[in-house]
């Protein structure tokens, strides 16, 4: 049972391979392939996964760094103090505010979302610049262009996008780097598990060939400790032959055939001669015709036995003959 649930694991992996190749729309990917390195295995994969996490930790915190020093000058510019809080809406009477802006957003949320230590934080400097842009887009969104509140968002969003641009080097290339490392790091990880499984399939196809050579051995046991038909069970084999089915006749013939390569039972009348056979193949050949004759007797105990003469000559010429 264990070796059969190793069958199935390795036959599920490989149709799962397979599935993704068909799939798959990254042409370039086969390529990738052939160029990578050798894959890390187990505790080395484990621990490249760990250190590249570290590795982007710590980069990830040097451009929060820089950014938050970013964001320092933007909020600390005279006319950046409508933004620093949550628009009143109330308090300012704005009844279409949450009509006109789909998402609310200030420079307080923003720190707050900073500072967060429970995983709902911003993972990395694009998110928060995405919503510093946000701040100032609703308030030229909500606000006339000729009113204060719009020129001096549009004013302060200049600014920013010029000290991102100054940033935006380093983000991109950290950006770039991260996605190539977990790809590499995707990549090993696949490729140590198909020699997993390449190597528990080898191991599988010698328990087989373990397996088949036991079972050659236990064949030829069978065979030496057959006990051989008497002379009379051998005519009695003969008699009962010409009472199968033809479907069985043919499942009987074939036991003889397979064992025997040079009978070939392919014409109607079958020259079979008994006392050739092995031991083996008459002992086999005995028990299926007694199982067969017994099934087919109580076949017909549940089925009508009037036939017309004609139709028992139509069944018998389709009989083959055993001489």
């Amino acid at each position: 049972m264990q070796l059969e649930n190793q069958v199935n694991d390795v036959e599920q992996f490989y149709h799962s391979i397979d599935v993704q190749v068909n799939n798959s729309k990254e042409k370039g990917r086969e390529k990738h392939l052939s160029g990578t390195k050798k894959p890390l295995q187990g505790a080395s994969c484990s621990g490249a996964v760990a250190a590249a996490a570290a590795t982007a930790k710590r980069n990830n915190q040097e451009l929060m760094r820089q950014f938050s020093t970013i964001l320092n000058q933007i909020t600390m510019h005279e006319w950046a103090w409508p933004f620093m809080d949550p628009v009143d809406v109330e308090g300012l009477g704005l009844h279409d505010y949450y009509e006109v802006i789909d998402k609310p957003m200030d420079f307080s949320t923003i720190r707050s979302k900073m500072a967060a230590k429970d995983g709902s934080g911003y993972k990395n400097v694009r998110e928060i610049y995405t919503d510093v842009r946000l701040i100032f887009n609703n308030a030229m969104k909500y606000n006339d262009k000729k009113h204060n509140i719009h020129n001096m968002a549009k004013t302060l969003l200049k600014k920013f996008e010029e000290k991102w641009l100054e940033l935006w080097p380093k983000v991109d290339k950290e950006e770039k780097r991260q996605l190539a490392e977990e790809a590499q790091l995707q990549l090993n990880m696949q490729l140590a598990q198909e020699a997993t499984y390449a190597n528990m399939a080898r191991n599988l196809s010698v328990s087989l060939h373990e397996v088949d050579m036991q079972l050659e051995s236990l064949k030829a046991l069978v065979i030496q400790k057959c006990r051989k038909l008497s002379d009379y069970e051998k005519t009695m084999l003969g008699n009962a032959l010409p009472m199968l089915s033809p479907e069985n006749l043919v499942k009987a013939l074939q036991i003889v055939s397979e064992n025997n390569p040079a009978f070939q039972p392919n014409t109607l009348e079958v020259d079979l001669d008994i006392d050739a056979q092995s031991d083996y193949t008459m002992w086999r050949l005995n028990v299926f015709v007694k199982d067969a004759l017994e099934a087919q007797g109580r076949t017909a105990e549940g089925t009508a036995v009037n036939h017309d003469n004609g139709a028992d000559d139509h069944n018998n010429s389709k009989r083959r003959r055993i001489s």
